[in-house]
């Protein structure tokens, strides 16, 4: 009998690491703000305490509204939480999922069950239960190896022009702040560098002309008739999406109802300008 609890156990510390590892790949977990299973935006305060609880054991939540830039131009950095609702008219039954872009299933917690009659407590109660199979898991997110190249600094020297780039700019905070009373999210978008060659500084203003669409190695490059280059596009994990830099702000060029657009932050506010792109 002690062999085969002995088993029982090496087999369960077995999996736990197999499980740790695969979420290791993974450096986002998207919490929505409102789950399939619930009426209306965090109900129960559900999706609050979700994300405080992923928290508390180590992963880096984010809610679904709020994606920081690397994940909005790669979906498959993160794994989508769910919180499924089997609560019946006595007990609050809930287990906590988490699928890939790819809308697998990569993690099922155990199921958090409570007898409390008061719902807010009730699910309070359940969640936390149902977070005992992310306990001691010791998280950790490892790059992959492409993520390393990209994130790489890499310095340029000419006569007259110094060019410093860095995809992973120390001036790029993000703070998010989640307690069962309290929710804070504020965001500190990379400085743009002020050293540029004197041609590729860009105009405030697009131009209304046709803009054509010619292919590099990481995307795409938009000349005019001139010809000069207006923007240059980062293709990404998502079709007719391209990252792009406006005017010193992250922009995104996306196709939408048979229309392309440029979509960047100004002043605060999101501005939108309308392109007319040839590919």
């Amino acid at each position: 009998m002690k062999h085969k609890v002995l088993y029982i156990l090496l087999f369960a510390m077995g999996l736990n690491t197999v499980v740790n590892a695969q979420l290791n790949d993974y450096k986002y977990i998207i919490v929505p703000k409102k789950f399939d299973a619930f009426k209306s935006v965090n109900e129960y305060q559900t999706s609050t305490l979700v994300k405080y609880f992923f928290e508390q054991n180590g992963f880096n939540p984010v809610y679904d509204d709020a994606l920081p830039m690397d994940l909005a131009g790669n979906r498959c950095l993160g794994l989508l939480a769910n919180l499924e609702d089997g609560s019946n008219m006595f007990t609050t039954k809930v287990t906590i999922t988490l699928k890939d872009c790819n809308n697998v299933e990569i993690f099922r917690s155990v199921e958090g069950i409570s007898k409390i009659k008061e719902y807010d407590k009730a699910y309070k109660d359940a969640i936390q239960k149902a977070f005992i199979s992310f306990a001691g898991m010791d998280y950790s997110y490892v790059p992959h190896e492409q993520e390393k190249k990209e994130s790489a600094t890499v310095t340029l020297n000419f006569k007259d022009d110094v060019k410093s780039v860095q995809e992973d700019s120390k001036e790029h905070i993000i703070e998010q702040k989640s307690t069962t009373e309290e929710q804070v999210y504020k965001a500190v978008e990379p400085k743009p560098s002020s050293i540029v060659r004197a041609a590729e500084k860009q105009s405030s203003e697009l131009p209304t002309e046709v803009l054509y669409a010619q292919p590099t190695d990481f995307g795409y490059q938009l000349v005019d008739s001139t010809p000069k280059v207006v923007l240059k596009l980062q293709e990404t994990s998502m079709d007719n999406v391209f990252m792009t830099d406006f005017n010193g702000n992250n922009a995104v060029v996306f196709q939408k109802d048979g229309k392309w657009l440029l979509e960047y932050s100004e002043n605060g506010e999101k501005v939108q300008k309308e392109l007319d792109i040839k590919f």
